[in-house]
């Protein structure tokens, strides 16, 4: 065999480190718990308005029952990697949270995404512990309860969401006329109904949620009549990391088998919340509840099949 020369050797050597460095990096990339030991640190992503799912306190913290489900998850990655780990908030929008999660910058994301099969062909989701309704919001003064009772109103939704579609697809709204009234974005939206140039506004209850307990005056506003639609809202992870969404999903098989999941689901959506303390009064719907009572992943399309 023929021997290499010292500068040779020095070059092959720093190949190799650099080439197992590499690897390392790249497994730790696709092992969240790996990760999370060697640096210490975990990403959550969150919402700055997403009702009582996952909204900001000000001053960098965030709040809501998916953030408080994830706080879980987080400790129970302490438990595997044996270290208290430091927490980074990353808030996210709807633009950007897939790809944060998938490049990495976001571990865990906690807000309020909708689990469908588009999405999961770039990420998983944890079991589903929350099943979104799409509702009808108005003031507190109104007499408005039902889809009936919108006919001849002014109904405010937000540019490019499919909420009026949905309610006028109701088979309960057959016969109702009622004028469509757009706001740019859902705070513009729920202003329509503020100063009462819209007489309901139509949208997913965690924004609804997220709008009145931003108001000035929350106790002036209900959410009130039929739910329009019912989607799984899930927690993301990357896809390539099937150790991490075993350990959140067996965390959340716990909670439910152990009762604490009802006990934050009544925390978050049944009593008064930070920071106005204002209860949302969200009752537990049964399609949470089954949702519970039978752990799953699966997309929105496999709940909307008849």
């Amino acid at each position: 065999m023929k021997k290499l020369n010292p500068i040779m050797s020095l070059v092959l050597g720093a190949a190799l480190i650099a080439g197992i460095s590499t690897s390392v990096v790249h497994a730790q990339a696709n092992d969240t718990i790996a990760k999370a030991k060697s640096t210490g640190v975990i990403t959550m992503g969150v919402r700055d308005s997403s009702g009582a799912l996952s909204y900001t306190l000000g001053d960098g913290k965030f709040a809501g029952y998916h953030v408080e489900i994830c706080q879980r998850i987080i400790a129970a990655v302490e438990k595997a990697a044996g270290k208290k780990l430091e927490t980074k908030y990353q808030l996210v929008t709807s633009q950007n949270r897939l790809p944060l999660v998938q490049n990495g910058t976001v571990d865990i994301e906690c807000g309020s995404t909708t689990n469908n099969a588009t999405r999961q062909k770039d990420v998983s989701f944890l079991s589903t512990v929350y099943m979104e309704q799409v509702r009808i919001a108005v003031k507190a003064k109104s007499n408005i309860t039902n889809i009936a009772q919108l006919n001849g109103k002014n109904v405010a939704t937000t540019t490019g969401t499919t909420s009026v579609q949905l309610l006028r697809k109701n088979e309960r709204a057959t016969g109702v006329d009622f004028k469509e009234i757009f706001g740019k974005d859902h705070a513009d939206s729920f202003l329509l109904l503020d100063s009462d140039r819209a007489d309901a506004f139509v949208m997913d209850a965690t924004i609804l949620i997220g709008n009145i307990m931003n108001s000035k005056n929350p106790a002036d506003f209900k959410i009130v009549g039929e739910v329009l639609s019912i989607e799984p809202i899930g927690i993301m992870v990357r896809k390539d990391d099937p150790a991490f969404k075993k350990l959140g999903d067996d965390t959340i098989a716990a909670l439910v088998k152990s009762g604490d999941m009802q006990k934050i689901y009544d925390k978050w959506f049944t009593k008064p919340i930070p920071p106005k303390n204002v209860n949302v009064n969200m009752a537990l719907t049964a399609e949470t509840k089954a949702a519970w009572a039978n752990l799953s992943d699966k997309p929105n399309e496999d709940y909307q099949k008849k």
